[in-house]
């Protein structure tokens, strides 16, 4: 009877041992799950970590393939998920040069790249292709869940050659929606490639990239940096005439040359009156060229206002001097038809120039 019972307290007992065992194990796997959670919230980066619906997010954009290389301004508004979808419904607006353009994007919940659901304008395209090639360029390394913003390695761009792309530490940023203390992601092909992200933020908060070349002063092929961001949907902008100012530096569609407007006199451009254009030539590398022929031709409305061949810049800069007839929008197209006695060939290399005319003073 006794030996009996001395079996069922070491029973009773071993149970008990087994138990707490068991609890403090939970316990410890609860808490390192926590851990867990927490370092992967806090290191872990993924394009789309931390957007809200009802948020806005503006951004000054240059990509090397939109709008001729020219900045332009995009405001997304993250105005609620579709779960079912597993997209972003975005209400979309791009301005550039004063135009205003309208769209709804479906953004990935992957990702934030463009679905094919997304209902935007034939006008507007061309903006898209520069939002996915600039603010959306890191979803092809890090989709959701993300990688490590530890990590030694995020992956490598296609060019041959160069440095693999890797967070590189923190790095305090400003920008003019404010201060930000971000990680500094980089990469190495001939000058240092630069986008700062951090974990709260849907988009990087500043890039500045440059094209893949094998010397010279590579020409910027993405940049952008945070303008404004806020809750509830933004208001709508005006479309409006904006002129330009100089200098304004174009690459023409192939890459082999960059064509500049250095300056014109006088600085508004006055209908009915003479405006001189100072121009530049420079090859792919940015060197100013010798020994340009040229052609220059001027719009308004559709009808031509100015066009002049054959022109030629010795020391790679030429003048012209234009009257245009009424106020209002001009385009201007500059082409480089030869360069030291080599013809540019079949296809044009030029640039457009979208300026503005104002009215002659006391109309």
């Amino acid at each position: 009877m006794s030996e009996t019972l001395q079996n069922s307290r070491s029973s009773k007992l071993l149970t008990c041992s087994v138990i707490s065992s068991l609890l403090l194990l939970a316990s410890v796997s609860v808490a390192y799950t926590g851990l867990v959670k927490v370092a992967y919230g806090a290191t872990y980066y993924y394009l789309g970590n931390g957007v809200q619906p009802n948020t806005y997010y503006t951004y000054r954009i240059q990509e090397h393939d939109t709008a001729q290389g020219q900045p332009f301004l995009m405001t997304v508004y993250f105005k609620n998920f579709n779960s079912t979808g597993n997209y972003w419904v975005a209400p979309t607006t791009v301005v550039f040069q004063g135009q205003v353009l309208n769209g709804t994007l479906h953004l990935s919940g992957l990702d934030l790249t463009p679905l094919g659901s997304s209902k935007i304008p034939p006008q507007m395209r061309d903006y898209i292709s520069g939002y996915k090639s600039s603010l959306a360029w890191l979803s092809a390394f890090v989709p959701k869940p993300g990688l490590s913003l530890s990590a030694p390695y995020w992956g490598k761009i296609a060019a041959i050659g160069g440095s693999p792309i890797a967070p590189a530490g923190p790095a305090t940023v400003t920008v003019p929606a404010g201060t930000f203390p971000t990680t500094l992601v980089t990469w190495h092909y001939g000058v240092d490639n630069n986008i700062w992200v951090t974990p709260s933020m849907p988009y990087p908060i500043k890039a500045q990239t440059f094209a893949a070349t094998t010397g010279g002063n590579p020409p910027t092929q993405f940049a952008f940096d945070l303008q404004a961001t806020g809750q509830g949907q933004p208001p709508t902008p005006k479309s409006q005439i904006i002129a330009p100012k100089p200098p304004i530096t174009i690459q023409t569609a192939r890459g082999t040359y960059f064509i500049e407007l250095v300056a014109w006199q006088p600085l508004t451009i006055p209908a009915g009156k003479p405006t001189q254009f100072g121009i530049l030539f420079k090859d792919s590398q940015q060197n100013v060229l010798n020994d340009v022929s040229y052609s220059v031709k001027a719009t308004q409305s559709n009808q031509t206002v100015y066009d002049v061949h054959d022109q030629h810049a010795a020391d790679g800069t030429g003048v012209q001097t234009i009257t245009f007839p009424k106020a209002g929008p001009i385009n201007m197209v500059v082409s480089v038809d030869a360069v030291a006695g080599t013809p540019s060939g079949e296809f044009v290399e030029s640039s457009t120039f979208n300026l503005v005319a104002a009215p002659a003073s006391g109309k």
